[in-house]
């Protein structure tokens, strides 16, 4: 029966972009690794945030599985004499293997007969080999862009500042930089910025759901996507569907609270599409439209925190959308002013 391995990297946030080809590719590193070190496993998961990246693995052997080795050797004319006896060639050739010469094995081959060295490598406890192992793999994730950070000679795309390394709930002693191994991990930045104990991977998800954490990037989706739906309802619209902004912002949160605003109807006299960029690009809102395909002066965003008075977050993003689409209508009437022959 085997174990379960767990690790967290906790970091700053890591841009959302990055976090779905980061998981991918825990994946296929501890695939990779835990096969190369003869520790097999049923089941490989991985889930992320912004500030997170984790990994478990399901009933990892505790043990190496041994391993038969088969090393060819010399000629069998060049390993004896004509009497039988062993040359010095068979002799270093035992030597170099470590194993006697009464072991050695003549075997035929399509060349000819030839000695074979058999030996059977014990397997090794994977409390010994895991430590290298984590540290090899988080040195390994590949970014588009990492950074390095104080004077330390690693780089990540972000800088660590906590990781928990679990195997059948016994810590994996391991260090990244400044930073070593342990059991504790963290809450949410605002709502519950914490510290608590991890157990196991059942322990963390539990107390992850209380410090405001959602670790489960297709949780956050589905969260999202029905927030949206609800707020497009009581706005009276339907939601301009854009799957690559909800797959964006539901990477820009742990604890994704979905807020409606509005903007000034006069902006609407600005083409559609200016503004729908304008929000999109710039604040990641979603957009509204009526039943017949007119924008609506409504905006859907999505916070990282429930505040005391989510009216106050609401305001601000309103406010902030006010300068962009000030801007938008700005530059729009701009080039307005140029002919489209002139911008040829």
């Amino acid at each position: 029966m085997g174990r379960e391995l767990f690790l967290e990297i906790g970091s700053e946030e890591i841009p959302a972009a990055f976090i779905t080809a980061a998981l991918s590719g825990i994946e296929s590193l501890l695939t990779k690794a835990l096969s190369e070190a003869r520790l097999p496993f049923s089941k490989i998961e991985t889930f992320g945030t912004p500030r997170r990246l984790i990994a478990v693995v399901n009933d990892v052997a505790i043990r190496q599985d041994d391993m038969v080795v088969e090393n060819q050797g010399p000629a069998k004319k060049v390993a004896f004499d004509e009497s039988g006896n062993a040359t010095k060639a068979v002799e270093g050739f035992a030597r170099g293997q470590g194993v006697e010469i009464d072991a050695l094995e003549v075997r035929e081959t399509p060349k000819g007969e030839y000695v074979y060295a058999v030996k059977t490598e014990k397997g090794v406890d994977a409390s010994e080999l895991l430590p290298p192992l984590l540290e090899t793999l988080v040195s390994s994730i590949h970014f588009k862009k990492s950074m390095r950070w104080k004077d330390l000679d690693v780089t990540f795309v972000r800088p660590i500042h906590w990781m928990v390394a679990l195997f059948g709930g016994d810590v994996i002693d391991f260090r990244f930089g400044d930073i070593q191994s342990s059991r504790f991990s963290r809450g949410h930045r605002f709502l519950s910025p914490g510290e608590f104990e991890v157990k196991s991977f059942d322990d963390y998800r539990l107390k992850c759901e209380k410090a405001h954490v959602v670790i489960d990037p297709l949780s956050r989706k589905s969260i999202i996507k029905t927030g949206i739906l609800e707020a497009a309802k009581k706005a009276g619209g339907h939601l301009i569907e854009d799957e690559s902004l909800l797959e964006e912002v539901s990477n820009l949160v742990e604890y994704p609270v979905v807020l409606l605003g509005h903007f000034d109807e006069e902006f609407l006299s600005l083409p559609k599409e200016v503004i729908v960029n304008a929000m999109r690009e710039h604040q990641r809102y979603f957009s509204l439209e009526d039943e017949k395909g007119k924008l609506l002066p409504c905006f859907i965003t999505v916070s990282n925190t429930r505040a005391r008075d989510m009216n106050v977050v609401k305001e601000g993003n309103e406010r902030v959308l006010r300068a962009r689409l000030s801007d938008a209508a700005f530059y729009y009437d701009e080039d307005l002013k140029k002919p489209l022959d002139e911008m040829v």
